[in-house]
C-alpha cells in the first residue's frame, strides 16, 4: 500500500475530530469570503450610490433637502410614492454637482461655469448643473450612512464568526493530528518489541530511535501544518472561484488556468524534491546512529585519543546532510515565492487587459465595486496558493519519513503472546541442532545433550566457538536451521517467545540496568512482584552487604545503564533481578569475569543461592567457578568435543584438561 493511502488510514481513526474540523472550516472560510461583496455593496449601493437616479417627491424617510424640494432615491422609492422630476448628481473630478435632468449617458465627465459636460467616444453632452457644497453634498449622504453602518456591523460579525471558527477548526486538526501521531509512535514502539533481536544485529539503535522520533514528528507536521494548510487552502480557493464566477464568469474562467499549472508544477517539484529528501533523511538517522555509538563508546574514544578522527567522521556525515539540505533550499527558493509570483502577475495582466478592454466598450458597466471585489479576491486567491506551495517540501519530508516508518512497521515480527503457562520443571535437550546467523554459514553443528530439572551445566570453550549462541537458541532469540530444542518434553518452536521466557532467567556479563531506582530494577515494576520479594531476593544474594551504606537504601536512584554503580553491584541487582522471577531456567553468561575478587566471593554464594532448584546454564572463561557443575560441555568451532564432570574430563586429559591447565598456570604466575 502506498505511504499516502497508510497515512489517510491514521487519519480516518479520528475521521469525527477531522470532519468536525472541516466543517468549522467551512465556516469560516464563507464567513470571511463574504467580505469584498460586503465591500461591493457598500461602495456601488451607498458610496458610489449617490449618483444613480433621484426623484423629487414628498418628505418623508431617506428623503433630502435641496433648494425647498425633496428628493428621494429610486432604490428607496416604494411602489406607491410620488415621483416627480429625475434629477442626478454626478462626480466631476473632485466635485460633486446637482443636474436637473435626465443623465443617459456616461463617460468623462468635466465641470465649468454651470454647465456638465460628458464625452464617452465621438458623443458629447451638456447639461446646465449646481455646484454642491460640503454640507449639501453630506445631506445627500446622510441616508446611506445607517446602511453602510449596518453592512459593516454584519462584516464585524462574520469577522468574529470566521475568527471563533477559524480557532475551534485549528484546535481540533492540531488534536487530532497529535492523537494520530500519539497512535503511530505507539505502533512504531511496539513493533520494536515484536522485532526478533537478529533485526537489531543490522540497524544501529539510533536509527531505530530516528524512526520513532525524528520521523513521527516529520509526519506530525504533516497533520498538523501541511493537511491543514492544504485543506484550508483547497476551501479558500474552491469558495473564492465561485465568487468569481458570480462575479464575473469570463474572467474566473480565465483564472481557472491556476490550477492545471499548479498541478503540473507539484508534480515537477515532487520529483526532485524527494530524491533529497531521501537522502536528508538517511543523513539524520546516520548522525543520530553515530552520536549514539559516540556516547556509548566516549571512554573508549577518549582513552584512545580518537576525538579528532570521529570529529571528521561526523564533520562528513553533516557536511552531506548539509549540501542535500542546501539543494532542497534552492529547489524551494527557486520555485516556491518566484513561481506564485510569475502566476499573480500574469493574473494581474490578464484583468488589466480584460477590463481596459471593457472599459472602451459603450455597451460595458463595470461598476468601481466590482474592480475592487475581483482584486481583493484575486489577492486572496494567491494566498492559499502561496500556502500550498510553501508546505510542499514538508509534504515531501513527510512522505519520505512516513516511507521510513512504515518500512520498519512491515519487518516481520511476531505478537507479544500473553498465553499464561505453569512453570515447567526445566527438562531441556538439544537434538542434532544446527544453526547459523548467515545462510550456509554454521556456527554451532549438531549438538546434541540433555540438562536434567536441577542440574548445572557448564558451556566453556574459547571465543567463538558458540557458547552463546546455544543460549541465543535456548531463549528464541533466534531459531536453528536443523534439529530441535525440547523443554520437557515440547518442542520450544511450538510454545511463543514470551510464554516460553516467563519461566527463563537471564544474568549477563555485562548486565544492563535502566533508568529508575535498584528497586525498581530487581521487579522491572512487575505489580507481581511485591517490595517484599524484591528485598528478600537482595537480601538472599547477599546484596543488603554491598548496599546498606546508600542514603535511600534499595530506593537509591539508578542512571541510564547503571553507570554510576561498580560492575559488581550491578551484578548482584541483575542476580536478584533473577531470583525475583523465580525462573525454572537459569542462564549465567559469563557472569563473575568482569568483578573484584571480593565481590566474586559474594557472587558465588549467590549463584548457589539462585541455582536451587533449577537448571542452571553456566557460560564461564574461569574453569574454577564450574568445579561443581554436574556437566560440562566443551565447545570447540560450534561443535561439542568433549562432555562430561570436572573431575570425568581431566582423567580424560583432552582439551578441557589443557584449557584448566593453562588457567591455573597464569593464576599461579599471576600469584
Amino acid at each position: 500500500m502506498r505511504t499516502g493511502k497508510r497515512l489517510f488510514r491514521y487519519a480516518l481513526s479520528y475521521k469525527s475530530i477531522i470532519i468536525a474540523a472541516l466543517a468549522m472550516l467551512t465556516i469560516a472560510v464563507m464567513a470571511d469570503l463574504a467580505g469584498p461583496f460586503i465591500a461591493k455593496r457598500v461602495i456601488d449601493q451607498h458610496i458610489m450610490g449617490i449618483e444613480s437616479v433621484w426623484y423629487q417627491t414628498e418628505a418623508g424617510e431617506d428623503t433630502v433637502s435641496y433648494k425647498g424640494n425633496y428628493y428621494k432615491r429610486d432604490h428607496y422609492l416604494a411602489e406607491d410614492e410620488v415621483k416627480l422630476a429625475e434629477v442626478r448628481i454626478l462626480q466631476a473630478g473632485r466635485e460633486f454637482v446637482f443636474v436637473e435632468d435626465a443623465v443617459e449617458l456616461d463617460g468623462e465627465r468635466s465641470f465649468s461655469d454651470g454647465t456638465l459636460t460628458i464625452k464617452k467616444g465621438k458623443q458629447e453632452e451638456s447639461f446646465n448643473a449646481e455646484l454642491l457644497k460640503g454640507d449639501e453634498l453630506i445631506k445627500f449622504y446622510r441616508p446611506e450612512i445607517p446602511k453602510i453602518i449596518q453592512l459593516l456591523g454584519v462584516y464585524f460579525v462574520l469577522i468574529v464568526i470566521a475568527a471563533f471558527f477559524q480557532y475551534g477548526q485549528r484546535y481540533y486538526l492540531q488534536k487530532s493530528a497529535n492523537r494520530i501521531i500519539q497512535k503511530m509512535r505507539e505502533d512504531v514502539f511496539g513493533q520494536i518489541q515484536r522485532l526478533p533481536i537478529r533485526y537489531f544485529d543490522n540497524l544501529p539503535a539510533g536509527k531505530v530511535v530516528a524512526r520513532i522520533t525524528n520521523d513521527t514528528e516529520a509526519i506530525r507536521e504533516l497533520y498538523v501544518t501541511v493537511l491543514s494548510t492544504f485543506f484550508t487552502s483547497a476551501i479558500y480557493i474552491a469558495g473564492i472561484y465561485v465568487a468569481l464566477f458570480i462575479l464575473h464568469v469570463k474572467l474566473a474562467a480565465i483564472c481557472l488556468l491556476l490550477l492545471p499549472i499548479l498541478y503540473v508544477w507539484m508534480k515537477v517539484y515532487r520529483k526532485f524534491a524527494s530524491k533529497y529528501n531521501h537522502v536528508i533523511r538517511a543523513r539524520v538517522s546516520d548522525i543520530n546512529a553515530m552520536i549514539n555509538e559516540s556516547i556509548q563508546g566516549m571512554n573508549i574514544i577518549q582513552a584512545f585519543s580518537r576525538e579528532k578522527e570521529t570529529q571528521k567522521e561526523f564533520e562528513a556525515l553533516n557536511n552531506d546532510h548539509f549540501s542535500y539540505q542546501n539543494k532542497l533550499l534552492s529547489l524551494n527558493s527557486f520555485t516556491s515565492h518566484n513561481l506564485v509570483g510569475v502566476l499573480r502577475n500574469i493574473v494581474f495582466v490578464a484583468f488589466i487587459w480584460y477590463f481596459g478592454a471593457e472599459s472602451i466598450t459603450p455597451s460595458a458597466v463595470i461598476s468601481l465595486g466590482m474592480l475592487y471585489a475581483f482584486v481583493d479576491y484575486i489577492n486572496r486567491l494567491f494566498h492559499p496558493v502561496q500556502g500550498i506551495v510553501n508546505q510542499l517540501a514538508n509534504l515531501e519530508q513527510a512522505l519520505v519519513a512516513g516511507e521510513r516508518v512504515f518500512k520498519l512497521m512491515d519487518e516481520e515480527g511476531i505478537d507479544v503472546s500473553e498465553t499464561e503457562v505453569p512453570r515447567y520443571k526445566g527438562n531441556v535437550v538439544f537434538e542434532n541442532v544446527s544453526f547459523g546467523y548467515k545462510e550456509g554459514e554454521y556456527v554451532l553443528k549438531n549438538i546434541d545433550f540433555e540438562a536434567k530439572h536441577g542440574e548445572t551445566v557448564a558451556l566453556v570453550g574459547h571465543t567463538g566457538s558458540g557458547k552463546s549462541s546455544i543460549m541465543n537458541l535456548l531463549f528464541r532469540f533466534y531459531d536453528s536451521q536443523k534439529g530441535r530444542i525440547v523443554i520437557d518434553g515440547k518442542d520450544i518452536t511450538e510454545m511463543p517467545r514470551q510464554t516460553l521466557r516467563s519461566h527463563m532467567g537471564i544474568v549477563l556479563q555485562d548486565p544492563f540496568l535502566f533508568t529508575g531506582t535498584i528497586a525498581s530494577n530487581v521487579s522491572l515494576d512487575d505489580p507481581s512482584i511485591s517490595r517484599e520479594k524484591v528485598e528478600k531476593a537482595l537480601s538472599d544474594v547477599g546484596a543488603n552487604r554491598i548496599f546498606r551504606n546508600l542514603e535511600n537504601g534499595y530506593d537509591e536512584p539508578v542512571i541510564e545503564k547503571g553507570s554510576t554503580l561498580s560492575s559488581g553491584q550491578r551484578q548482584l541487582i541483575s542476580f536478584a533481578r533473577a531470583l525475583a522471577y523465580d525462573p525454572a531456567i537459569l542462564i549465567l553468561d559469563e557472569a563473575t569475569s568482569s568483578i573484584d575478587t571480593e565481590t566474586e566471593a559474594i557472587i558465588q554464594e549467590a549463584m548457589e543461592v539462585l541455582k536451587k532448584g533449577r537448571t542452571t546454564f553456566i557460560i564461564a572463561h574461569r574453569l574454577s567457578t564450574i568445579r561443581n557443575a554436574d556437566q560440562i560441555l566443551v565447545l570447540d568451532r560450534g561443535s561439542i568435543v568433549e562432555k562430561g564432570s570436572h573431575e570425568e574430563l581431566m582423567e580424560l586429559k583432552g582439551k578441557y584438561y589443557q584449557m584448566y591447565q593453562l588457567q591455573q598456570g597464569s593464576n599461579t604466575l599471576a600469584g
